[in-house]
């Protein structure tokens, strides 16, 4: 994911985000005056029409708004200008080992969760028929979530493709019968629908978002985090689905998510139409406000800086954070800068790409710093901790010379360049193996979600681990590896895996062929966490002899374990059957 540009994808220099009229965002206010939107787009704070008699009739007044007086501004000299960036010192805390992959994945599911999930599916199914029992413990929606992680991996169009003759994928159809899988889909369920809602649109979710809010917001934290938003796809009605036109998926639920720079996330907020004010804070408008209720995870004082787009950027929130202790940088349109004026971009085109200006201002004690430098176009950046200096220089396609060119690059688009891209950088991530099953329920999608999340959030965290120990890039595990890793755990550690296989034996003459086809690359063995848990490995016998599986074992075999589906010697001179196992 390229982080150079404003837009997620743009190949050259930093572009501004769109003006007013065609923000991304139809649900904040871009006005400085900001106001906070129901579900409908409609003002929740209005106020009755004015009764004033020289108002024409049939059309109330609009209400009187209250001045705000311009701030003073000043151009900044460019000679020792520069700010000095605040110095991180508050190191994240060494790993003492790398765990396997599973223990990162429980550290979110864990077991209160899981039985807490398992209970509520069991309630729903019993109001829904008090004759049908779901009989859904620990161990099927383990093996659930772990086909359903699986099913990402291979991504084949329609659920049943899975148990099909044609396309049976045995990592998933071997776990549990279809008619099982569909049964538990059906029934899964996260709360309880007799009790009372208190006009919380998201109750149906909240058992999963009580659980996880805290994990994140108690995860160890980098010094660069960032506020974004994100788009979870869906097109099925639900009155919480927005439309936003210029984002890569135009149609689902709005998140609010606040990361470090690799996307590890740190808190999060599901929009639902409209956002309150942070009790304790300053009502600066919605699209500030959640930047507030995200930031309070923030440790004040010790140099955490914050990066947002012009989404959320105004004046007041600058200082709103300067004021807890929360220095910020993000671009910011022009028009939220209360009398900061520049020259136009038709004087900057003519001056050439690099030019650029700095202007300065003292809003309520605090120091902020406005750039506007011009690119492929113009853009305007506010920081309170950031400058123009110093400048540095970066290359450049010039059509006309048909060649690169070096052009002034300020310090403050620099940094926010480099370090915004976290939000991105979790959609990526995300992408690539999303879950994507079908449901006309809102809350399956958004659990999905969080599914998804919590293992691209468990890799982070295990590659951060792997960093702090000095262990290799290349021996790490990849995104790929370490989610089948997660699935095949879910599916088998702990349980008792013997397939009983049913009905008439096959009679496929292409399957018997290729049977006798020669061997080819030597089978995959389980995890180390499925080797060990010590769970349903028995031994059993075959009519075909195969080479032991342990590595450096000469033996030929006839027995094999039930569950890891390996030949081990098994005899009175080796017993390599237990060495697999331990």
């Amino acid at each position: 994911m390229n982080v150079n540009s404003f837009y997620g994808k743009m190949k050259h220099g930093v572009h501004p985000r769109p003006t007013p009229e065609d923000s991304e965002d139809s649900c904040l206010s871009d006005s400085d005056e900001e106001y906070t939107p129901d579900h409908r787009g409609n003002s929740s704070d209005c106020t009755p029409p004015c009764t004033n008699p020289a108002a024409p009739r049939g059309r109330p007044a609009a209400p009187p708004t209250k001045k705000r007086k311009n701030i003073a501004w000043k151009t900044v000299e460019q000679q020792n200008s520069a700010k000095d960036t605040p110095v991180w010192e508050d190191a994240l805390p060494e790993a003492d080992t790398i765990r396997m992959p599973i223990e990162y994945f429980r550290d979110f599911f864990d077991e209160q969760l899981v039985d807490n999930i398992v209970e509520q599916s069991n309630l729903y199914c019993t109001q829904q028929d008090p004759n049908h029992a779901l009989k859904l413990d620990r161990t099927s929606l383990e093996q659930f979530i772990g086909t359903v992680v699986y099913m990402s991996l291979f991504s084949l169009p329609r659920s049943r493709m899975y148990w099909s003759h044609a396309c049976r994928v045995q990592q998933v159809a071997d776990v549990m019968s279809r008619d099982r899988w569909e049964e538990i889909k059906h029934h899964l369920h996260f709360c309880d629908n007799t009790a009372p809602k208190n006009d919380d649109k998201l109750y149906k979710i909240r058992l999963i978002i009580d659980s996880l809010l805290p994990k994140f917001q108690a995860l160890p934290q980098n010094q660069m985090l960032c506020v974004d938003e994100q788009m979870v796809p869906i097109k099925g009605r639900s009155s919480l689905k927005q439309y936003i036109p210029k984002k890569p998926y135009k149609w689902g639920y709005k998140i609010f998510v606040l990361c470090d720079t690799h996307g590890l996330v740190h808190s999060f907020d599901i929009y639902t139409g409209k956002i309150e004010p942070v009790p304790g804070k300053p009502d600066i408008g919605a699209s500030g406000n959640i930047v507030l209720k995200l930031a309070q995870v923030i440790q004040e004082n010790v140099n955490h800086l914050l990066y947002f787009d012009n989404r959320f950027s105004s004046l007041d929130l600058f200082v709103a954070l300067a004021n807890q202790g929360v220095p910020a940088l993000g671009t910011v349109q022009q028009n939220r800068l209360r009398g900061c004026s520049f020259s136009t971009d038709s004087e900057m085109k003519k001056k050439g790409r690099g030019t650029f200006e700095e202007q300065q201002a003292e809003v309520e004690n605090v120091d902020i710093r406005v750039v506007k430098w011009y690119d492929n176009r113009a853009v305007v950046v506010a920081s309170t901790f950031a400058s123009a200096q110093p400048v540095s220089t970066t290359q450049r396609w010039d059509r006309k010379l048909k060649k690169d060119v070096s052009v002034e690059y300020p310090n403050i688009v620099r940094l926010y360049n480099r370090f915004m891209g976290g939000v991105d950088a979790l959609d990526a991530l995300i992408a690539y193996y999303r879950i994507q099953i079908r449901s006309k329920k809102f809350y399956l999608r958004l659990f999905f979600h969080f599914v998804d999340m919590v293992i691209v959030n468990g890799w982070l965290l295990y590659r951060r681990d792997c960093e702090s120990l000095g262990v290799p890039r290349k021996v790490q595990q990849d995104l790929l590896d370490f989610r089948s890793s997660i699935a095949q755990a879910l599916c088998m550690e702990g349980k008792n895996h013997v397939v009983k296989k049913r009905g008439q034996p096959s009679l496929d003459i292409d399957r018997e062929v290729e049977k006798k086809k020669r061997r080819g690359p030597a089978k995959a063995i389980p995890v180390q966490e499925v080797r060990t848990d010590a769970v349903g490995h028995w031994p059993l016998t075959e009519d075909k002899r195969l080479r032991c599986r342990i590595p450096h074992c000469k033996g030929q075999t006839v027995v094999k374990c039930a569950k890891c589906n390996v030949h081990l010697c098994f005899n009175k001179n080796t017993n390599c059957f237990l060495t697999f196992h331990i």
